[in-house]
């Protein structure tokens, strides 16, 4: 994959952040990330010493804040980012084309994972549906040698372990659906949800149910 950044854009974009107002490296980093839509998210082994040669040149000034280091601009700094502003143009065009270009890479990952994904579900739901056809093979000779002996029939399509299954089904997903929104809202809290987890999310849970209703129909 081409590098995100040609040489020295990322420094460039650092200080077009800081121009906004002073960050702290996580903010930078987050920044970043939303920018990218999610695409992209530097590390901070990125960060850090582009920030240090940064202030190093003497285009950044740290302040401690708390345990955190606030960067900030300095005057020779904006001076340095009115001089690139053409160049910034370049970084903003060039961002644009890497976030096309990650979102297909991730979209191709995500289409392949999702042909995996259905193999697996579908060999699963096979596997189910074979041990289903057993168990109600045997508990149709059984139920039926009990009612011979009785003379009673139970009502058609009910059996106290189906409802104790169906039971148990119904509790798997509640207890799914809560799982994840716990899980979207503590991600949400501090990083955006982006259109590709959305998009993850919509192909995985469409797939499921597939795959579930292709059971309950074995």
């Amino acid at each position: 994959m081409p590098p995100v950044f040609a040489h020295g854009a990322l420094r460039l974009y650092l200080l077009a952040l800081l121009e906004k107002g002073p960050k702290h490296g996580y903010e930078l980093i987050r920044a970043l990330n939303e920018r990218f839509g999610g695409t992209y998210s530097p590390s901070a082994g990125t960060i850090y010493p582009r920030l240090g040669k940064l202030e190093d040149e003497g285009l950044v000034a740290t302040r401690a804040d708390g345990r955190r280091t606030n960067y900030n601009i300095t005057p020779a700094g904006l001076v340095e980012l009115n001089k690139r502003r053409d160049e910034l143009a370049g970084v903003e065009s060039d961002i644009s084309a890497s976030v096309r270009r990650l979102a297909e890479t991730l979209r191709e990952d995500i289409r392949g994972n999702m042909r995996g994904l259905r193999a697996d579900l579908a060999a699963t739901a096979e596997a189910a549906r074979a041990a289903a056809r057993a168990g109600t093979a045997a508990g149709s000779a059984s139920g039926s040698a009990a009612g011979s002996a009785s003379g009673s029939a139970a009502a058609p399509g009910f059996s106290p372990e189906g409802e104790r299954l169906r039971q148990e089904a119904e509790q798997l997903v509640q207890a799914f659906r809560d799982d994840m929104r716990v899980e979207l809202r503590r991600h949400a809290g501090g990083h955006p949800i982006t259109p590709m987890t959305l998009e993850t999310v919509r192909a995985v849970l469409d797939q499921a149910r597939i795959s579930i209703r292709n059971s309950l129909q074995g």
